[in-house]
This record gives C-alpha cells, sequence and structure tokens, in this order.
C-alpha cells in the first residue's frame, strides 16, 4: 500500500517555512517527531507557526504528487535528502531526513521515529488498558482498595475526620481529595464516598455519613454540600492504625506536591469484606461481601494450618454475606467461585406468607430482603427494615406466585463472582485460598516493618536514655565542662571526650532542663531505660520468628472481631439449584390427557366435562382429523412423568405440562412434536408417574396375551429417544401397560368377556429387553381386551365380605364396559384367583357383534352406604364423552348383559374409557356440575 505522509515541519534551525516530506512505503508507518529540550526549541523556533496534531494528514495514493507543496531548505543537502525518493529504500530516506534533522551536524534538537501504525497502537491501547486496570477499576489484593476509596479514606485521616470528631460536609472532603490526591470528576469522588457509606452497599461501611445518602430502591443522594461524614470506628482499627509506622509506601500525588500512601496497612481481608465490582478493559471483578467473624476465623484456620483445604476453609466462613441479607440457594456456585475464583451465587430475598382475611382466606407474600425492580406493590417500608406486600388472588397457590417472582423478577438474582485482583501489579483471578494467603503475605510485611520502625525508635530513644543517665552520674563533671566551656560546640566535644558520649547523648545532656536533675527524675530515666531495653527485646524475638509474627496477626484481628463484627445476615440452603425451573411455576394440578389413534394429543382442565345421568349422550371431545378416532383418555397431575409405551415396545417420557392445554373444541398437537416417534409407531399405552420407586412394578400386557412385569426404577431416565420397555415377536404388539406392587392383583379380560384373576407377585419381574410369559389361554380368534389392577387394600376385603354391614352386593367390583356403550358392574367375589396361562372365568355375556371395551376394578372410594363414590369417563369412536357416576352402574351377575351407559347410535363404538376418583373432585363444583345436567 503507496501512501504519502505530509507532516508539518520539525522544530529545527534547518528549516524557516513549512516543508513536506514524499514518502512512498509499502508499509503503513507513523513518524513521530519529538523535541529533545522543549524550551531551548521554543525560544528558537518563536517566530514558526505551532505544529498541531490536525496537520498530521494520511494522504491516498491516488493524489497526486506534484500538487503537494514543496519547500526549500537553507541547505541544498538536506532538500535533496528530503525530496529524493528515486527508487531507493524507504527506511533510507527516513534514516537521511532524521541524520540531517535530529543528527546532523546542524545541531537540531527534534528528530523522527519511524514506527509502524499497527505496533504503536498495540503498545499504546495496553498502556492504557494497564492504566484503567491499576489505576481505576481494580482493587489491590492487600487493602481491597481501588486507588480512589484509598485516596478518600486518606484525605479524611488527614482531616482528622476520626470517628471520634464532628461531622464535616462531604463536598470538603470531595475538593481535599480532588486538590491532592485525585484530579478527576467530582461526581466520580462523590460517587464512592457515598457508597463506602451505605450499609445496604457495603457488608462493613468504612464511612460514617450524615444526611442523605441515598436508599436501597435507588433514591440519589443528596448533593455534597448538603451531606457531612467522617470515618467509621472499622475504618480507622482496620485501615488506617498505624500508617504513620513506615508500614507502607508513600508515592508523589499527580503534581509531586505531597505524599500519599501506595496501600493502607489493613489488619483484614477488606476485599473479602466489603466485596468489590468494576469494569476495566478486557476485564472485570466481582467479588462477594463476607462476614467478618467468619472472615477473620477462616483466616485463623490458615494461619495455625497453611496447607488447610478449602472444605476446611468452608466450616468456618460457608458462603457470602451479602448487606441486603437474603437466602444464597445452594453451594455449587461458592465452591467454583472459592476454588477457581469463578462461580455463580444465587440469591433469593426473604419472604413470609400472611393471611389478610380468614373468612376470605385471602393470603398476602411479605417481602422482606431484597427486592427490586417490581411495581403495582405496597411498601410499608420504615425505619424498622423492609416490607413490600403483594396480595394474592383468593385461591392462588402462593408457592407459585413466589416461583414466578422468583423467576421472573430481581427477588432472586444470580451474582457472577469473578474474583480478580490486582497482586503485585498484575490483575489476576484468585480463588479464596489465594486470596487469604496474598493477604497473610502483605499482613507480614505490614508487622515487619512497623517492628523495624518501632525497633529503631527504641534503639534511638534508649541511646538517648543512656547518655543522659550517664550525665546524671557525673552531675559535677558535666556542669564543669559547661561552665567552663565557652560555646555550645566546645561544650558538646568536651562531653563526648570526657564521658565517651555520642554527638546526640552529648545534646540531649545539653538540652536537659535543671528540674529534671533530681534524684526522682534520674530514676524515671532509669525505668524508661528498663522499658525501652525490654521492648527492643520483644521486637528483636518478633522479627525473627514468622510464627510470632502470623500470632501477631491474628490477634489484632481477633481484636476487631471481638469489637466490630455483626451477625450474618444471608442465610445458607442446603439446594442442588436456585434456579426456578418451569415446573416451579406451575400448579400441580389434575388434568385431563386426550390421545387420539392418529397420535393426536391435549390437556384440558378435569371440569370441561360435566357429570351427567347415565344412558345421555355424551358431550364431544372435541375435534378430530379426518378417519381419526380417540385411543385412550386419562387422569393425571401437571408435574407427573408421563410415561408413552408405542405399539413397538418402546417407551418414551415428558413431563404433563409439556403437553400445550387446549379447549375442548381444539384438535391437540401432534405427539411427533414432544417424543421422537419412529414412522409407523403409534402410542398404545399411557402411564403418569409421580414418584419412581423401587417397590414399584409396571404390568405390560401385548395383543397376543404376553404379559411382563418391570421395575418401575428401569424408566426414571428415558432419553429423547426413548427405551426399550418389551422385547416384542413379529405380530405382536404392546396395548395396555399398568402400575402395580407386589401386593396388588391384576384382573385381565379378553374380548370375549373370559376373566382371570392372578396375583401380581407371582408374575416374575424382568428386565426391559424381555419378552414375557403367556397371561391367559385365548380359544378360537379371541384377543385380550384389556386389564386393570386390584390394589392390596381393596384385595382384603375380598376376606371380609362376610362381615358388611351394608344391604345387599357389596364391592369391591369389577366394572365392565363394552363396545357397544353397554357396561354392568360384577362382585369380584364372583371371580376365584387363578395362576396365569389359564382360560379363565365368564365375566360378560356378550350379545352378537359387541366385545368387551375394558374392565375397571372399582370401590376404592365408597360412601356412608358403601357406594361407589367414582366416575367413569367414556369416549367413542366420534370423540363424544360422557362422564357419569359408578354408582349409577348396575351390579348384576357374570351372565347378565349390562345397561345401557351411553347411547351411540350415530357415534360409533366406545373406543376408550377412564376412571376418575371421586376423592379428587370439588364436592361444590360437582353438585353444581349435576344441577346443570
Amino acid at each position: 500500500m503507496n501512501l504519502n505522509y505530509c507532516i508539518s515541519p520539525p522544530k529545527s534551525p534547518l528549516f524557516n517555512q513549512p516543508m513536506a516530506f514524499n514518502i512512498t512505503t509499502t508499509g503503513l508507518r507513523l513518524l513521530r517527531c519529538y523535541s529533545q529540550h522543549l524550551r531551548p526549541v521554543t525560544a528558537q523556533f518563536s517566530g514558526l507557526r505551532k505544529v498541531r496534531v490536525s496537520e498530521l494528514r494520511f494522504l491516498s495514493s491516488s493524489v497526486p504528487i506534484e500538487k503537494l507543496p514543496v519547500v526549500k531548505a537553507k541547505r541544498r543537502e538536506a532538500e535533496d535528502a528530503v525530496l529524493d525518493d528515486g527508487g531507493g529504500d524507504n527506511g533510507s530516506v527516513v534514516s537521511a531526513a532524521r541524520d540531517k534533522i535530529g543528527g546532523g551536524s546542524g545541531g537540531g534538537e527534534g528528530r523522527i521515529i519511524v514506527s509502524e501504525l499497527h505496533k504503536e497502537a498495540t503498545e499504546a491501547y495496553m498502556a492504557y488498558a494497564m492504566s484503567v486496570l491499576l489505576g481505576r477499576a481494580l482493587p489491590d489484593v492487600r487493602d481491597g482498595l481501588k486507588p480512589v476509596h484509598r485516596r478518600i479514606l486518606f484525605a479524611m485521616h488527614e482531616l482528622g475526620l476520626s470517628s471520634r470528631k464532628p461531622y464535616k460536609k462531604c463536598a470538603r472532603v470531595v475538593g481535599e481529595v480532588l486538590g491532592k490526591f485525585h484530579p478527576h470528576g467530582d461526581t466520580a469522588v462523590y460517587d464512592s464516598l457515598v457508597r463506602m457509606a451505605q450499609d445496604f452497599s457495603l457488608r462493613s461501611p468504612l464511612i460514617r455519613g450524615h444526611g442523605n445518602f441515598g436508599s436501597i430502591d435507588a433514591d440519589p443522594p443528596a448533593a455534597m454540600r448538603y451531606t457531612e461524614c467522617r470515618l467509621e470506628a472499622l475504618a480507622e482499627a482496620m485501615l488506617l492504625a498505624d500508617l504513620d509506622q513506615d508500614t507502607v509506601d508513600f508515592v508523589p500525588n499527580f503534581d509531586n506536591s505531597q505524599k500519599e500512601p501506595s496501600l493502607l496497612p489493613a489488619r483484614i481481608p477488606n476485599l473479602l469484606l466489603n466485596g468489590a465490582s468494576g469494569i476495566a478493559v478486557g476485564m472485570a471483578t466481582n467479588i462477594p461481601p463476607h462476614n467478618l467473624a467468619e472472615l477473620v476465623d477462616a483466616l485463623s484456620v490458615l494461619i495455625h494450618n497453611p496447607e488447610a483445604t478449602l472444605q476446611e476453609l468452608l466450616e468456618y466462613m460457608p458462603g457470602p454475606d451479602f448487606p441486603t441479607g437474603g437466602t444464597i440457594m445452594g453451594n455449587i456456585g461458592i465452591l467454583a467461585a472459592y476454588r477457581t475464583g469463578r462461580g455463580r451465587v444465587i440469591v433469593r430475598g426473604k419472604t413470609d406468607v400472611e393471611t389478610l382475611d380468614s373468612k376470605t382466606k385471602r393470603t398476602a407474600i411479605i417481602i422482606k430482603e431484597k427486592l427490586e425492580g417490581i411495581s403495582d406493590i405496597r411498601d410499608e417500608s420504615d425505619r424498622s427494615g423492609m416490607r413490600i406486600v403483594i396480595e394474592l388472588k383468593r385461591g392462588s397457590a402462593p408457592s407459585i406466585v413466589l416461583n414466578n417472582l422468583y423467576r421472573m423478577t430481581a427477588l432472586q438474582s444470580s451474582f457472577n463472582c469473578n474474583m480478580v485482583g490486582i497482586l503485585n501489579g498484575q490483575p489476576k483471578v484468585m480463588g479464596l485460598k489465594e486470596l487469604l494467603q496474598a493477604f497473610l503475605d502483605f499482613r507480614c510485611s505490614v508487622i515487619e516493618r512497623r517492628a523495624r520502625f518501632k525497633l529503631s525508635h527504641a534503639q534511638d530513644r534508649n541511646h538517648i536514655v543512656e547518655g543522659i543517665i550517664v550525665g546524671l552520674d557525673n552531675l559535677d563533671g558535666v556542669i564543669d565542662i559547661i561552665r567552663k566551656a565557652s560555646s555550645h560546640s566546645g561544650a558538646t566535644a568536651q562531653l563526648m571526650k570526657e564521658f565517651n558520649l555520642s554527638e546526640k547523648q552529648a545534646e540531649a545532656i545539653l538540652d536537659i532542663s535543671l528540674r529534671r536533675l533530681t534524684l526522682l527524675e534520674r530514676n524515671k530515666f532509669v525505668d524508661e531505660r528498663k522499658s525501652l531495653t525490654e521492648q527492643i527485646s520483644k521486637l528483636l524475638e518478633l522479627l525473627s520468628s514468622k510464627k510470632r509474627i502470623l500470632q501477631l496477626i491474628e490477634e489484632e484481628a481477633m481484636e476487631i472481631k471481638n469489637k466490630f463484627s455483626t451477625p450474618r445476615r444471608s442465610m445458607l440452603e442446603d439446594s442442588e439449584s436456585g434456579q426456578v425451573e418451569d415446573i416451579d411455576v406451575i400448579p400441580n394440578e389434575e388434568m385431563l390427557l386426550a390421545i387420539s389413534e392418529k397420535g393426536y394429543v391435549k390437556r384440558m382442565k378435569p371440569d370441561t366435562f360435566n357429570l351427567q345421568k347415565r344412558g345421555t349422550i355424551g358431550k364431544s371431545v372435541g375435534k378430530l382429523r379426518d378417519n381419526d378416532t380417540l385411543s385412550d383418555f386419562l387422569v393425571c397431575r401437571a408435574h407427573d412423568h408421563v410415561l408413552y409405551f408405542s405399539d413397538k415396545g418402546i417407551v418414551y417420557s415428558a413431563r404433563a405440562y409439556k403437553i400445550p392445554e387446549c379447549t375442548r373444541a381444539a384438535a391437540g398437537v401432534t405427539l411427533v412434536q414432544i417424543l421422537s416417534l419412529s414412522d409407523g409407531e403409534r402410542i398404545t399405552s399411557i402411564i403418569p408417574v409421580s414418584e419412581f420407586s423401587g417397590d414399584q412394578f409396571l404390568l405390560m400386557l401385548t395383543v397376543n396375551g404376553y404379559v411382563k412385569k418391570v421395575s418401575l426404577n428401569y424408566f426414571s431416565s428415558i432419553r429423547s429417544t426413548g427405551i426399550i420397555a418389551i422385547q416384542l415377536v413379529p405380530g405382536d404388539k404392546l396395548k395396555w401397560v399398568r402400575h402395580c406392587a407386589n401386593e396388588d392383583f391384576v384382573a385381565m379380560a379378553s374380548q370375549n368377556g373370559m376373566v382371570i384373576l392372578s396375583s401380581c407377585e407371582k408374575i416374575r419381574a424382568l428386565g426391559r429387553n424381555t419378552r414375557g410369559s403367556v397371561a391367559m389361554r385365548l380359544k378360537g380368534e379371541d384377543k385380550v381386551a384389556s386389564m386393570d389392577i386390584i390394589p392390596a387394600a381393596l384385595s382384603k376385603e375380598l376376606d371380609n365380605l362376610s362381615h358388611r354391614s351394608c344391604k345387599g352386593l357389596t364391592g369391591p367390583w369389577l366394572l365392565f364396559v363394552s363396545e357397544s356403550g353397554f357396561g354392568k358392574r360384577v362382585p369380584l367375589s364372583s371371580f376365584r384367583m387363578s395362576p396365569l396361562n389359564r382360560t379363565g372365568l365368564i365375566g360378560y355375556k356378550f350379545a352378537s357383534e359387541d366385545q368387551l371395551a375394558a374392565v375397571f376394578v372399582v370401590g376404592f372410594s365408597l360412601g356412608d352406604d358403601c357406594e361407589s363414590d367414582e366416575q367413569v369417563v367414556l369416549v367413542s369412536q366420534s370423540g363424544t364423552v360422557n362422564r357419569i357416576k359408578v354408582r349409577d352402574i348396575s351390579i348384576q351377575s357374570r351372565f347378565a348383559r349390562g345397561v345401557i351407559l351411553m347411547r351411540l347410535e350415530h357415534a360409533g363404538k366406545i373406543k376408550s374409557a377412564s376412571l376418575i376418583s371421586a376423592a379428587e373432585t370439588d364436592s361444590d363444583e360437582v353438585e353444581a356440575e349435576v344441577a346443570a345436567a
């Protein structure tokens, strides 16, 4: 790339007017002109116009070179060097110009340095980035402060704004900081000062504010001319103590007129105590605050055992402690942050549920901590603390509303820990132990420097005291020397010679007043020498023992803990994850699932179909596709795992609420949108499971009469593509699946009405990838029609039928439903138990062209009259649904034909039937529906 540079002239006596450099280059380069001696150059070229940055222009190669102004120099050789571009190397041209301008015999003061643009930009940007990192955005690991906070505290210390002194205007402090230490905007300084005074921003505030310093609701503070401040006692004890004892280095301020500390001699890890947040160039930091007492305890553990594990530290400091309280969900994020320096902590606001009106049963959620960004609620916060009231509608579930608040508002938020700090002049990501160890190393150096400072002063004072004692012991001789001396220097020299004293000792003797020549004063000097000797001995011992230094660090930290510690505000909840999932915000309500033969499914509310009398036509389940019929209809709850068993023996799983809720008239969605079904695969049975228990089983029955029992645990984790539930022989299909236990019994019936009862315990539990055994012998073209489970509680009733006090035939019963809409109840006592692979007993005497559609065990729930409280839902092939009470169905013998349950003149046959427990139905709702029917 060829570029021409037109550069304003360097300040050199070689030129008396602006000149142009015509430079052709294949690389983009930047020419920089420096003046080695600013004042002489300015004096020499006062008549020339000043060089401005805007005069440095980059011109396209398309601009003709001839149009560029060419200036002539006093010296011909300089002109030739500058204007010569006849194919030579660019470097030689620029070098020649540089030699003539900066290093030639002309004695010019300016010089041109060749630098590639990308390199210059990289170096300049890195310098800027490091300046932002070190001087503004990131805190130092050692005292946990950014420069602006450190300068504010030091300025207040210099102004004498201790915790025991009166307040002073914040404007006074801001002016002091700006004028002496921090040449930036006053708003930045005041905002930093305000934050250090807010008890909802810092876990342990460092400044005591007087006036309006803002609120947790993001109300701004008053202007700095109105507010007042002074240091907190904690800041004095923790950060500013020993500042005058050479514990840290002092560096020049921005104009070299003052000295400021590069660090503050912190006694506890302030970076972990109050945390920090900041955004720099290319990196950021976000460190949570912690409880003071727990932090000191963790520091003590590391002092006593440098090899302490993270788990041992967590026993004393289990997690962050936010100033606004809240509840920290789980410790996974805490462990990650403490181990690697990065992790996510989930924090929830603390809430209570209160009853507003006992008569209407209206409730309210009371939020006491940490809530931002929610509108249209009642704020009852006052001086006693935060209190926000969210009133709920009648019948609303507080837990569901709370989960929605956690999910959609700032009532639950994530604190992303990014523990970055400045260590040894470099930004670094550190875990908990590394941060504590870095502070300990710094604190050891502070203790050593303080001890050496005290030792030096003690030794100097001891030296002076020893000389004074020598003088007092030889008082007459001293007085005689002083009286005979002609001058002060002569007296000093004579004393040094006569009593072998140093110059400082002699000066101290001469400075002593006459009243201190008494015996009492001498004894005071003797006692002081003794005290100084002991102090020197202790300091020498301290400096020679690392263990003693660590012990002193612990003692000073414990002193601060005992004086300033407060109880923990943030509670820790042992939870695997604080994330609010879909299931947490969906009520676990009862629902109806309807599935068609062509694989369409929809979810409806249980009150979609009103209770009706026996023998009515019923209500349509909704629109079905052409040539489609209803396959299954069941009742479950929203949180249940729904197991979908296909005719190919594959099982799939999905939560019930994953099925979109529809109205009765809607067609629903295809199962292919929810499950990964293969071509031609059809769902034949659906089992809702609330909990996968080890003592529970699934009983499977195929069209050809094979039965198999499989533990429910095998289906607790099903991949999205499904898993094998049963191994099928060619031509066989999986049709029925039921939930059972070993104590239960199974009732199986064929299409011709043959029934066999058997114990589930006698059916051997097998693995998933097996076929099973023969369930019952089938005659002719007869096929298996249905299966149901007899719970163990009902099976015991079979032995106690003779002791029942109810009149007439008593339950439990087998409820038969035929395809033509007929049905009946037959007492279980009419059937006997038999092993598998038998023909069974007649349970239903069918008319011609009719056969069994379904069989159920009823009598789970009995009323006061010993009648069933269940309801049965019948679904025809065309999608018509009829919901009736089981008690309205006649009790008949095994050979009876039954009564009409649903009229099917124009509705085809009964396609499916489902049983609903009346115990799960609201009685008031049922009465209203019966009245409406």
